[in-house]
């Protein structure tokens, strides 16, 4: 999905922005971050949740909307993830553009605060040459926008099985050679090699700090959860019960695991893979933009799981 680029202070990304105005304490959090797993625990339902009202967010767009799109439960709005040794800081937010806007403002002119997108889905270089586009596995020109930031939060992985029209590339080259298409999970990986190499040239880890969000999980195989009989997340209303997916991790999360592994500048991973593997009731479904014609178990539904994603994210920078 790109990378995150940010100064001073980030907002994580979530396929659709959560702003962020204050936080909670919650009996830890932050300060138990070092000795506690935030990424291993289970889904528990909180009276509390949904911590804001989706209809009367401004960020939020229309295909991730769901309830607005005509889906009817709503208990995937109200699940709290609970690591099994602590308690995530939470936060509070501001959901009027008013008050918003006011503190935009207010941070704007004390803190010369920026927020940055750099929707680059591979990370590495696409370019168009005379033959077509090219996706460049060796090359990472567009990283000089990433220099000299504060706060890096990059992920990718959601794009690199896309084929056909939504496909936007047309070759790719590695090595110097040029061929129609190769392996993709070969192809992420080199790309991420690439992007290692990057960061390890060009983080200075004294000013900046860097996060990878990780793989985005996706629910279209119902034996994967041991209900062979579901079809896709469509009618899934409850989180899985436990701490462990029964269809396992994807191979993509190992591939990437192991780049990170291979680069000497500190990078943290935001491990949301089996937590959010756990929740075949977070996606769209039918209830995306596509509607009953393009089933949706890829993206999600907000508010829902990416809401956690950014609660860890927050915990990390505290």
């Amino acid at each position: 999905m790109g990378s995150w680029v940010h100064n001073s202070f980030c907002v994580a990304r979530i396929l659709g922005l959560l702003l962020i105005v204050g936080f909670v304490p919650n009996n830890g959090g932050a300060s138990e971050e070092a000795s506690c797993d935030l990424f291993t625990g289970r889904w528990v339902l909180d009276e509390n949740y949904p911590i804001y009202n989706p209809s009367s967010c401004p960020f939020i767009e229309r295909e991730f909307s769901c309830q607005k799109n005509g889906r009817p439960d709503h208990f995937y709005t109200q699940y709290r993830w609970q690591p099994h040794d602590c308690d995530l800081a939470r936060y509070i937010i501001i959901t009027t553009i008013f008050f918003f806007y006011l503190l935009f403002l207010l941070l704007l002119q004390d803190y010369g605060l920026k927020v940055m997108l750099d929707r680059n889905v591979y990370l590495v270089d696409v370019v168009r040459e005379k033959i077509g586009r090219v996706l460049k596995l060796d090359s990472i020109v567009g990283g000089k926008l990433w220099k000299e930031i504060d706060m890096l939060i990059f992920n990718t992985w959601h794009w690199w099985n896309r084929r056909g029209p939504s496909q936007p590339w047309d070759y790719v080259e590695v090595g110097g050679r040029v061929s129609k298409d190769i392996d993709r999970m070969v192809a992420f990986e080199k790309a991420l090699m690439t992007w290692g190499g990057w960061v390890d040239s060009n983080i200075d880890p004294a000013k900046t700090k860097v996060f990878f969000q990780g793989i985005s999980p996706s629910h279209y195989n119902g034996s994967q959860w041991d209900e062979p009989k579901a079809r896709s997340c469509v009618g899934q209303k409850e989180p899985l019960l436990g701490s462990t997916y029964p269809g396992g991790l994807p191979p993509a999360l190992s591939v990437l695991k192991n780049a990170l592994s291979k680069i000497t500048k500190p990078v943290t991973l935001l491990d949301v893979t089996n937590l959010s593997l756990l929740r075949k009731d977070g996606h769209p479904s039918i209830y995306g933009l596509g509607g009953t014609t393009a089933m949706d178990c890829s993206h999600w539904c907000l508010c829902g799981v990416p809401d956690t994603w950014n609660e860890i994210l927050y915990n990390f920078i505290l």
